[in-house]
């Protein structure tokens, strides 16, 4: 008897206190829901410039040219406000503002300091956007919680979708969907049809990422699923016939005009500089908003020797030439197109990075384009890959050793691009210029995990970013890297005196069989042509692609015979060095092989 009255006691104190929380947190929101009212629009609706810093503090470039413009409701086709809806919030027209789910997940994310998370509805997005500003903070986000259910309330639904169509940022500085229309479609708002709508709303869920002119291989097609994806909400709502979405293809956008402040490789270095903030939690709309002073690790003289040194290597002729630090005439395949990326190992900064002849002539960033095979440089991963296998006994030495590796590395190709040993020994996987800096400078620092960083500092007011180490741990062995790094100069070759061959693994084996582990020379489809320089304080990855300047394809590359990525590296390394090492990317240290022979 006892017993049941203490159960019953202790039952009547849980539910009690259950009760006392409940009216808590309904007393805690309803004063909330009284004191917070919706404020004035936010002063980030007028965005200011950022500055960029070469790492001596003189100035690169400033941006800022922002592109607003805001337009009644009725001007945007309904099809196209349909599209927005499709893409965001299913049930804007029903539902009460916000979404307490995804509220709570946010808040969730930002305490814990995890990634930013979706669910907003998009009253919520607008209340941001128009009121708040993108900071990720428990405060901000529970503002935008009690604002919302009060604009809800207030407004009609066709204002708040009209304040979120003019208040978004869609990327290429452009905000409102007026905006966006003329800078991806050329055409104004009234004129889009629903596919491009749907592009334009697939665009605001990552807007450099989906930016048709710049997005990788991989980004291209989540753009496109991202497209599809609003299409197919509209079918299910009914308001696209299931046929007409049949017939639909993906439209593709207009070239972007850049500034001409962004001439020349300025352009290409905000670029970079532009995602790595990005990675490192600003937001795009964030940075977009401006009043920021980044300044970049990009050394002058550097950036200056590696600027002369390409059109001098590919002007040159002959393996034996020596090129000009200067030509007068240089001569120009207009169907090649060069990126080169300079890595201080030691520290992982970019000294120094080439993106293309001219940014307002060619958008896309050689650099950091991954669309062309990685060819031999990726070799030297593959004798990792078996130098792994051979200290730690693991005989499996199948794709998935050689992908494993690569991913400890830094490289992020498509699991999808691996196929057979010996095609992944040629390197049949898309790569870029600074991807593959990263993977040699990792090699480089004895196996400790480089991640090539652009950025030296960054702040806004009294904010400032708080950037990851470019220098991370050890990926793999101190044995496999040097061995690794060594075979850029043909001396880590299998079946060869500096390895036994004793147990060579087949790998190995194929890859020598393949071409060697030089990591120079041409792709299989000889549609790129790759070289990576190493001295002392510098990992230089140098790529040349064929792409048709009338078309944009790729093409199949001409003149590579003499190998003109080789003589580049000449060039730069001869002005940044007093005793420059064999432009051949041969090192003098031969490593002692794995058993000790």
């Amino acid at each position: 008897m006892r017993m049941r009255i203490r159960r019953l006691l202790t039952w009547r104190k849980a539910l009690a206190a259950l009760l006392t929380l409940c009216l808590l947190i309904v007393g805690a929101f309803t004063v909330l829901y009284l004191v917070i009212d919706i404020p004035r629009p936010n002063k980030q609706v007028k965005a200011q410039s950022n500055v960029y810093l070469f790492s001596d503090g003189s100035r690169l470039a400033r941006t800022g040219e922002v592109n607003r413009e805001s337009v009644p409701l009725d001007r945007v086709p309904e099809d196209v406000r349909r599209a927005f809806v499709a893409a965001e919030n299913k049930d804007f027209y029903s539902d009460s503002g916000v979404s307490l789910s995804g509220t709570a997940r946010g808040v969730f994310s930002t305490v814990t300091g995890g990634g930013k998370q979706g669910g907003s509805t998009i009253t919520q997005q607008y209340v941001k956007n128009y009121y708040l500003s993108q900071e990720q903070t428990v405060s901000r986000k529970v503002k935008e919680l009690f604002i919302s259910l009060k604009v809800d309330r207030h407004n009609s639904k066709d204002d708040i979708l009209a304040g979120y169509l003019n208040s978004s940022y869609y990327g290429r500085l452009a905000y409102g969907v007026q905006a966006a229309a003329r800078t991806y479609y050329d055409k104004e708002v009234e004129d889009l049809d629903v596919e491009e709508g749907a592009y334009l709303a697939a665009l605001l869920q990552a807007p450099s990422q989906y930016d048709w002119a710049v997005a990788s291989p991989a980004d291209k097609k989540q753009a496109k699923a991202r497209w599809g994806y609003v299409l197919d909400n509209m079918v299910g709502e009914g308001w696209l016939d299931k046929d007409d979405r049949r017939r639909m293809r993906f439209p593709v956008p207009v070239a972007p005009k850049a500034s001409a402040e962004l001439a020349g490789q300025a352009g290409y270095l905000v670029d970079v500089a532009r995602r790595e903030l990005i990675d490192s939690g600003v937001g795009e709309q964030e940075l977009a908003a401006g009043g920021w002073r980044i300044t970049l690790n990009i050394e002058p003289a550097k950036q200056r020797a590696l600027r002369e040194a390409v059109p001098a290597g590919l002007s040159a002729s002959g393996r034996g030439s020596k090129p000009t630090p200067k030509p007068k005439a240089p001569e120009r395949d207009p169907d090649r197109q060069a990126g080169a990326v300079s890595v201080d190992p030691k520290t992982g900064r970019i000294v120094a990075l080439y993106g293309g002849d001219d940014y307002l002539e060619h958008y896309l960033n050689n650099a950091t384009r991954a669309d062309y095979q990685a060819g031999p440089t990726f070799a030297p991963v593959v004798v990792a890959a078996q130098i792994e296998a051979k200290e730690s006994a693991d005989r499996t030495l199948g794709p998935d050793l050689v992908r494993k590796t690569a991913t400890k590395l830094g490289m992020t190709a498509d699991p999808a691009g691996f196929g057979a040993p010996q095609a992944m020994s040629l390197g049949l996987m898309g790569a870029s210029p600074l991807e593959m800096a990263g993977v040699h400078a990792t090699l480089a620092n004895d196996g400790r995990k480089v991640t090539p960083s652009i950025v030296k500092s960054a702040r806004r007011g009294d904010r400032t970013v708080d950037l990851p180490d470019a220098i991370g741990d050890r990926v793999i062995s101190s044995m496999s890297a040097k061995y690794a790094h060594a075979s850029l100069s043909g001396k880590a070759r299998a079946g060869g005196t500096a390895w036994p061959d004793k147990g060579v693994p087949p790998l190995l084996e194929a890859a020598d069989a393949s071409g060697g582990t030089d990591a120079s020379g041409h792709t299989d489809d000889r549609k790129a042509e790759w070289f990576i320089g190493s001295a002392p304080d510098l990992v230089t990855s140098i790529g040349l692609f064929g792409e048709s300047a009338k078309t944009g394809k790729q093409v199949t590359l001409k003149g590579i015979e003499d190998s003109p990525a080789a003589r580049i590296w000449g060039a730069y390394l001869t002005s940044t060095t007093d005793e420059p090492t064999p432009p051949d990317g041969s090192t003098t240290a031969e490593p002692t092989p794995p058993d000790g022979s």
